[in-house]
């Protein structure tokens, strides 16, 4: 049976919640939930992504909001404790997911990434 989420574990900000509640509304009724997940980042590390997700395993922890939930398997828990999900926009428009507070990864990367949001060196 999946675990509950804590705001210990995974937080989001009102516009993330607000972005995902309205994105959850448009989607098939057969989606479970938002499904956050790890990914090789390069030289910086772990990079994260999500995904809608028409299953919750056994070994996932789930945060219940309102409106849709927040999946995350085990592995991915361990990288996202304390981490805070928030929705920005910018001044010309474009907008995203962001996740804030990430660990940084021990050994400092490659030192030209510039980026605490997971991806590769330019």
């Amino acid at each position: 049976m999946s675990a509950p989420l804590t705001q210990e574990h995974l937080t989001l900000t009102s516009p993330a919640a607000a972005k995902m509640s309205e994105l959850f509304s448009q989607v098939d009724d057969s989606i479970q939930g938002v499904r956050v997940f790890a990914t090789s980042g390069g030289c910086h590390g772990i990079g994260f992504g999500m995904t809608f997700t028409d299953e919750i395993n056994d070994d996932d922890g789930v945060l219940a909001c309102d409106g849709f939930k927040v999946v995350v398997d085990d592995g991915t828990l361990d990288h996202l404790r304390g981490v805070e999900i928030d929705f920005v926009e910018n001044a010309e428009g474009q907008a995203t997911f962001v996740f804030n507070n990430l660990p940084q990864p021990a050994g400092g990367g490659c030192g030209s990434c510039g980026s605490n949001s997971g991806g590769g060196c330019s």
